[in-house]
């Protein structure tokens, strides 16, 4: 088969386009023929990428977003059939899907939304399943409750402000200029342009923030939160001894692969009541260039998708 591999860390750089054995599926794994996978700039960042157990991994694959077709699977996979068409997040210290094929644990895939590509399908679960388990494993949202979400263009962050409207919150969400009116279109009730004005002159207000961005935005979080309320962080462990000053929960969490909640949203997307954000697709040959394309100044928001199969 063809694959995006590297076989030393680095950033896109050290990604070729190159023949690779073909995975055989494990008795708990099926083989997918792999239609689509989305990537994540940072994911080339990342320990779990390169490592596994301490020990170096390399050459990896990247992208764990994957949307194919199952075309063999392990004899103790009872669930899934050759011919399923399935969506899922390859956990981080696997090889990706950014190939021909890819082996997965059949636990961690659902079957993919049946009214989209596999495309739009591959764009869903690392940041779907992010705002999910966020909001109701984390934060344990609850309707009426006023959130407020920072980078509400994000991948994670157009998913949470969907989630949190249809779970009944009063959504508030931060973005640039540009964004402001597709972040209102996801069902944002009021959207702060961060690049104009302030998000921390209301006082203490929200029962929830959703941080997606880090560093400052974290530290100053704590600020807009109601005595009692939640912190959810996405970049990096809060502060224990500033959450205890203002009295709030404040937790960081790193997405899990979870069928339940796939299949959740998959009836969210066939429903409609779920839009999915396609900032860009390229072929699997210029894998590269996908993961150079982080650094443009022109990038819109959503997904970065390869297409393997069309």
């Amino acid at each position: 088969m063809m694959a995006l591999r590297a076989h030393t860390p680095g950033g896109p750089e050290v990604l070729v386009y190159e023949a690779a054995p073909v995975p055989r599926p494990a008795p708990d794994e099926v083989l997918v023929e792999v239609h689509a996978a989305a990537i994540t700039f940072a994911e080339l960042s990342w320990t779990e990428t390169w490592q596994r157990d301490g020990h170096d991994r390399t050459p990896i694959v990247p992208s764990h977003e994957v949307s194919g077709v199952v075309t063999a699977a392990g004899h103790d996979v009872t669930e899934l059939e050759a011919g399923s068409e399935v969506y899922g997040l390859i956990r981080f210290d696997r090889d990706g899907a950014a190939a021909d094929y890819v082996t997965v644990p059949a636990a961690d895939l659902a079957r993919k939304p049946a009214t989209v590509s596999h495309t739009v399908a591959a764009a869903v679960p690392l940041a779907a399943l992010t705002a999910w388990q966020a909001w109701f494993d984390h934060a344990a949202l609850r309707p009426g409750e006023r959130v407020l979400v920072h980078g509400g263009a994000g991948g994670v962050g157009a998913f949470a402000v969907q989630l949190a409207r249809a779970a009944g919150a009063d959504v508030t969400a931060t973005a640039r200029s540009t964004d402001l009116p597709l972040v209102q279109r996801l069902g944002a009730q009021r959207v702060i342009d961060y690049q104009r004005g302030s998000w921390t002159t209301e006082g203490s207000v929200y029962d929830i923030v959703l941080d997606t961005v880090g560093g400052r935005t974290l530290h100053e979080s704590f600020t807009v939160l109601k005595r009692g309320g939640r912190l959810i962080t996405l970049q990096a462990p809060p502060s224990p001894e500033r959450a205890q000053y203002f009295d709030v929960q404040a937790t960081f969490f790193v997405v899990t692969p979870d069928p339940g909640q796939l299949a959740q949203l998959a009836d969210l997307v066939d429903s409609g009541e779920l839009q999915v954000l396609i900032a860009a697709t390229y072929p699997l040959a210029e894998g590269r260039a996908a993961f150079e394309s982080a650094t443009g100044s022109q990038r819109l928001p959503g997904k970065t998708v390869l297409v393997i199969r069309s």
